[in-house]
């Protein structure tokens, strides 16, 4: 999928760093990251949820706050409070660019901060929200810091461990993070709310996701992550929670109404990236692209494999409905399809100068069929409608609609 480098201004005159996952195809809603504590949008946990949410059609922010990864600031100063402040500058950008608004997801206190933001922002940004491994008391951060709190309270600043890592903490940090009262903010939300938490979470235990699920107003839902640790570490674990994040928000952000349905046939439109392209029927969709190696992301079938897939899929149905209608034991029906493009490139017979191209069906019978049956149907294959449609007098008419 696309990923687009974002910028944004912070009204303390800072800039924010963020990479946009983009939609192979048409945009049907956007989000954004809150990354964990003193992590950056570059964890598992941003990066899969971001493009799962992408290949949902949902374009995803994941931004470093304040003086963290690529984003300016000082993070020993800026403190909880910067951190709802940075994510209303996001969410604003979003809503700006998009029109639409948006879905707020948030990890560990990332989570909490999305919470206290969604507070904040005007009704018409925030479509829905959903943490991973929350905290439901933002002081609760404070005990996962390495150095003498008082003293900082007491100087104005110091220097303290968080993760394993050294950082310059200031007094603002600490009172700022000490005085909110995130469970007040959380009653206040008329937001569909997912909380997704593992109960064996070591640094933010599973009874703070109760305690958020209780003071959290209807509609709302929770989602297990059994054995998944705090950062999701494991790929299988940051894969599932970004799934169920991106099944669940579908609901909340629905199609929007000038995407094409069409009554009948396709309606084909371009979409993100060099050759992202999405096909629309009536009832689905899905995502058309090319190889890496031609340029492409790699993120659906090529056309080439589409028109494969046509004749395979006809022919296996022709086969299937056949062996039904006259009783024969056809189990099931396996078809091979490559394309080539210069069949009999070098034929001495063929008309000078033009390309003849080939389809190479390969058809697997499965069944107590007798040698008599598998003769018939083998006959039947080449009556399928799409084969007899490529064999046939094909013309393609095309006009411009204005």
């Amino acid at each position: 999928m696309p990923t687009e480098p974002v910028s944004i201004q912070t009204a303390s005159g800072h800039t924010l760093a963020g990479s946009l996952e983009m939609p192979t195809g048409l945009v049907r809603g956007a989000a954004l990251f809150a990354h964990c504590f003193t992590c950056t949008k570059n964890s598992r946990a941003a990066v899969e949820v971001a493009r799962a949410l992408a290949r949902e059609g949902i374009a995803c922010l994941r931004f470093d706050f304040t003086g963290l990864g690529d984003s300016e600031g000082d993070f020993g100063k800026a403190g909880f409070v910067t951190d709802v402040a940075d994510i209303a500058h996001a969410a604003n950008y979003l809503y700006q660019r998009f029109g639409t608004a948006i879905l707020m997801v948030g990890h560990s206190l990332g989570g909490a901060a999305v919470l206290a933001a969604a507070d904040q922002l005007e009704t018409d940004t925030v479509a829905a929200i959903a943490t991973i491994g929350a905290p439901s008391d933002v002081p609760h951060v404070l005990s996962n810091i390495d150095g003498d709190l008082d003293a900082i309270r007491e100087t104005g600043e110091g220097q303290v461990k968080i993760g394993g890592r050294e950082f310059s903490l200031g007094k603002d940090f600490i009172e700022r993070t000490s005085a909110v009262d995130l469970l007040e903010e959380v009653g206040r939300l008329r937001k569909p709310l997912l909380i997704l938490h593992s109960p064996t979470d070591e640094v933010v235990g599973v009874d703070h996701a109760s305690t958020l699920f209780a003071a959290a107003k209807h509609p709302k839902s929770f989602v297990s992550l059994a054995g998944a640790d705090h950062l999701l570490l494991d790929d299988a674990d940051a894969h599932f929670a970004a799934m169920m994040i991106a099944s669940w928000a579908q609901r909340y952000l629905p199609l929007k109404e000038d995407w094409p349905l069409p009554a009948e046939g396709v309606v084909v439109k371009s979409g993100h990236g060099k050759f992202g392209t999405e096909v629309h029927s009536a009832r689905h969709r899905f995502i058309v692209d090319e190889p890496r190696d031609y340029g492409g992301d790699d993120t659906g079938p090529t056309p080439y494999d589409l028109l494969n897939a046509s004749l395979g899929a006809c022919t296996s149905m022709t086969l299937k409905m056949y062996a039904d209608r006259v009783g024969f034991p056809l189990e099931s029906v396996t078809v091979h399809v490559t394309h080539e493009r210069d069949y009999h490139a070098d034929c001495e017979n063929c008309e000078k100068g033009v390309r003849i191209q080939a389809l190479h069906r390969k058809i697997e019978l499965h069944g107590d069929l007798d040698q008599s049956e598998v003769a018939e149907l083998l006959e039947i294959a080449d009556k399928c409608p799409v084969h007899r449609t490529l064999e046939g007098k094909l013309e393609i008419l095309t006009e411009r609609i204005s």
